[in-house]
């Protein structure tokens, strides 16, 4: 990297954390909540693209990952007394019941256990492509949720968990945003990311060039599991309180239409497109309610807003059907050039 680029890149990471003060002091709890959403989104897309983008697997088991990494996050960091305030149909196991670590330990641990749960997932499954692949993933997503709504003793089954620590904010948000688009960049840009990349143009090419097909797939599911427990600890530990229903595939679909609408291999694309889709949800619930332009009141029609957003992803896929950014990324190389361009003269191209 151009010592340039450094230091531009060291001055945008400084003004996001300028932001992230005025925002804390100058936003209210709901815009807070917006942001923290939008970051952690970030780190599911881009968890999300390197299986789907980047390696060309078509896994729809996220929420199974998340779940494990939010469950893992939230037990470790609940208190002793708010475990037995929440286990009153049945105790907590031993020691779980009686253990209580830092958060940043206790998110590191979620993430690490799902990408253990990928690793097992990926053994039996890795080997199955396209759609069996995609059902055989989700298949596995489903059994996570199912085992977590059946385990009373563990995660107090279908009541869920409630009382979490609201540690999550808007610097371990952005924080970890921050490290997962440098590790996803360096990841890329290195020789696995090529292997990636090669096993998703052409198997067969990629494995007569030497390339362990398994081996690939494997690393590059259980890197992306990891990220997902980590986005799903911080996601717990933001709403404070989580169930298995949280878990269904929908959820998965909605990180899947993040990284389709942002251009699937664009780690550029999944940043903007998670901001884009998690506060444009927002905004647009003001078609759910009624709207008082002082001389006439337009009455809100239920379930407007995901009419008005699904057209307008229908638009977005049509006219631009690799996504906002396809498989481009940005460079500080290529906004100075956008920059320097001129228009034509004057003159003329003949004189």
């Amino acid at each position: 990297m151009k010592k340039r680029d450094i230091i531009l890149t060291t001055i945008s990471i400084v003004a996001l954390g300028l932001f992230l003060i005025y925002a804390n002091s100058n936003f209210n709890p709901y815009q807070i909540r917006i942001l923290n959403l939008c970051a952690i989104y970030v780190v599911l897309g881009l968890s999300m693209n390197l299986i789907n983008g980047f390696t060309g697997l078509f896994s729809l088991g996220h929420a199974g990952f998340m779940a494990v990494g939010a469950y893992t996050t939230a037990l470790l960091t609940m208190s002793e007394t708010a475990k037995q305030r929440t286990f009153f149909l049945e105790p907590m196991i031993s020691p779980l019941d009686k253990i209580t670590l830092p958060f940043f330990v206790a998110l590191l641990i979620g993430g690490l256990l799902a990408a253990f749960v990928a690793l097992l997932i990926g053994a039996p499954t890795l080997r199955l492509k396209g759609d069996y692949l995609a059902i055989a993933t989700l298949g596995f997503s489903e059994i996570i949720r199912i085992i977590f709504t059946n385990t009373q003793n563990i995660t107090n089954g279908a009541l869920g968990l409630k009382s979490i620590p609201n540690t999550t904010n808007l610097w371990w948000t952005y924080g970890t945003m921050v490290v997962t688009i440098m590790v996803m960049a360096a990841l890329i840009n290195s020789s696995f990311g090529k292997a990636f990349k090669a096993i998703r143009e052409d198997e067969i090419a990629a494995e007569s060039m030497g390339i362990n097909l398994f081996k690939h797939k494997v690393m590059s599911f259980a890197i992306g599991a990891f990220f997902a427990g980590i986005g799903g600890g911080l996601l717990g530990n933001l709403l404070g309180a989580i169930n298995p229903a949280m878990f269904r595939f929908v959820l998965t679909f909605n990180i899947l239409l993040i990284i389709v609408l942002g251009g699937m291999g664009s780690i550029t694309g999944t940043v903007i497109s998670a901001f884009v889709v998690t506060s444009g949800l927002e905004y647009l619930r003001i078609l759910d309610e009624s709207i008082n332009l002082g001389f006439i009141q337009i009455q809100g029609i239920t379930g407007l807003r995901m009419v008005v957003f699904s057209a307008l992803l229908m638009i977005v896929v049509i006219f631009f059907r690799n996504g906002l950014m396809g498989t481009n990324e940005f460079s500080w190389d290529k906004l100075f050039n956008l920059l320097k361009r001129r228009p034509f003269s004057k003159k003329g191209v003949g004189q």
